[in-house]
């Protein structure tokens, strides 16, 4: 996103705009604000990593969400990050949020706060700009 703009700039044209069209209108929204607040104030774009549609920040993957059979799947891209947020994500787990090495999950009726999305992102970019932070414990 243009964080002047607030406008999507594609790497691959639309990539998670079409993958938002084909979702039903309950979980697009959800993930959809999960997009923008994870591109609030940085400049991202629209590509895709590990096939599947995704932020990229400086053209390395920032983040993915997707619709699972069971719920919704944010992937950061690292087995650190949520790590790094694990006591935010732990306190959800009463309203079904869960994590493992690269994966956060979650319900659509039960979203992500936004400071939790903030804090992903803030440490996924951490990660990007310092690659040696991938291989230390937080």
């Amino acid at each position: 996103m243009d964080p002047a703009t607030g406008d999507w700039q594609d790497a691959a044209m639309g990539t998670i705009d079409d993958y938002l069209g084909t979702l039903a209108e309950s979980d697009r929204a959800v993930i959809a604000h999960v997009y923008a607040v994870a591109g609030e104030g940085i400049e991202t774009e629209q590509g895709t990593s590990y096939a599947m549609p995704a932020l990229l920040y400086r053209g390395k993957a920032l983040l993915a969400v997707m619709r699972t059979k069971k719920h919704l799947g944010l992937y950061p891209f690292s087995g650190r990050v949520p790590l790094v947020v694990a006591d935010e994500l732990d306190s959800l787990a009463d309203v079904g949020v869960e994590r493992e090495k690269g994966t956060i999950r979650f319900q659509p009726e039960h979203p992500l706060p936004d400071d939790v999305i903030r804090r992903i992102v803030a440490a996924r970019i951490a990660e990007i700009e310092d690659p040696g932070l991938r291989r230390s414990r937080p």
